[in-house]
């Protein structure tokens, strides 16, 4: 009589023909339009940052998976790649490089390996390396260039104010809405990418074509992505309606900061995102939440990132008490 062992592992758990590697690699294609407008806009900043971020984050995986885990290191599965990139698409395109080498360590070091490495981190890695540079170099962090200008010469570029924080600032110093809109780029040039700010949040046809690519693939499903903007969009509605002097429309919300790369490419996340679809509404709704409420109430223009950080510490409580019904279980229906 032959004995099955039950194998048991870490997340992600999916159960169909899929791969670790292979759903890694498919995000990755769906990063590749947003890098690209990204580098149209930014010149070779861009490319320089991602790629350093990326060659980063697998040597530091290798290292440390190899010597400290005392595991086969897994950089091959496409995890630290995307943890580059994601990285790299959270700065400037003018970041110094000792800055990414830093913030590749803190993602890789004490975001994902000092957990046990790959389906352990509760934490996305690659935002815990953006939140500790922007806590630890906030100049050079909030340097942001101004788009397609000095796209050869990325170190020394000329810098400028995201669209986020002009509104910001100008409505703190008491200047209405519409007056501010004439110092911030047309919609049209916005979604299309004409806006200062990150290298992978400069474009929102480029994000949304690759979220498009991943629900096609059936890499992510829509509810944490839905229920994030749909929230961020009631949210910033009903502050519009109330004063649209002070507030500015859903509309800007959506396609300026990180916003949409925030919810396809970092709120998705398989290990720190909820398992049920319950919860992954629950999930994305508290991310657009507290993202309008930092945007709005707090100090900082911007604040996906500290949402998507903070809902992360509540995935496991959602696990746990948000499950999908049971088959054969009477008492679940």
């Amino acid at each position: 009589m032959s004995v099955q062992f039950l194998t048991v592992s870490p997340s992600p758990h999916i159960h169909s023909e899929d791969t670790i590697q292979k759903l890694m690699y498919g995000v990755i294609i769906a990063m590749l339009p947003a890098l690209a407008i990204s580098f149209f806009v930014f010149g070779i900043g861009a490319l320089y940052v991602t790629l350093l971020s990326i060659v980063s984050c697998v040597i530091i995986e290798f290292l440390l998976t190899r010597y400290l885990l005392r595991k086969d290191p897994t950089i091959l599965d496409g995890s630290a790649i995307i943890t580059g990139i994601l990285l790299a698409f959270n700065v400037p395109s003018s970041l110094p490089w000792w800055a990414i080498i830093i913030g590749s360590l803190v993602a890789i070091g004490i975001g994902k390996t000092a957990f046990g490495g790959l389906g352990n981190n509760p934490f996305n890695p690659a935002l815990v390396g953006r939140v500790f540079l922007l806590i630890s170099f906030p100049v050079q962090m909030t340097s942001w260039p101004v788009p397609f200008e000095s796209r050869l010469q990325f170190l020394d570029a000329a810098t400028g104010a995201t669209p986020l924080a002009i509104v910001k600032e100008g409505v703190d110093a008491g200047i209405p809405i519409p007056q501010l809109m004439n110092e911030i780029p047309s919609y049209l040039g916005l979604f299309l990418g004409g806006l200062g700010g990150s290298v992978g949040e400069v474009s929102a046809i480029g994000l949304i074509i690759g979220f498009v690519y991943m629900l096609w693939k059936k890499i992510i499903t829509w509810h944490t992505p839905v229920s994030m903007l749909a929230t961020i969009v009631v949210f910033t509605g009903i502050l519009w309606i109330i004063n649209p002097e002070k507030y500015i429309d859903p509309v800007f919300h959506l396609i300026t900061g990180g916003v949409l790369l925030g919810a396809f490419f970092m709120a998705t996340d398989y290990v720190t995102s909820p398992m049920s679809s319950r919860g992954m509404l629950m999930y994305g709704a508290g991310i657009g939440f507290i993202t309008v409420v930092i945007r709005v109430f707090g100090s900082y223009p911007e604040g996906v990132s500290f949402a998507i950080l903070i809902m992360n510490g509540f995935v496991p409580l959602m696990n746990k008490y948000i499950k999908p019904k049971r088959f054969g279980n009477k008492k679940n229906g």
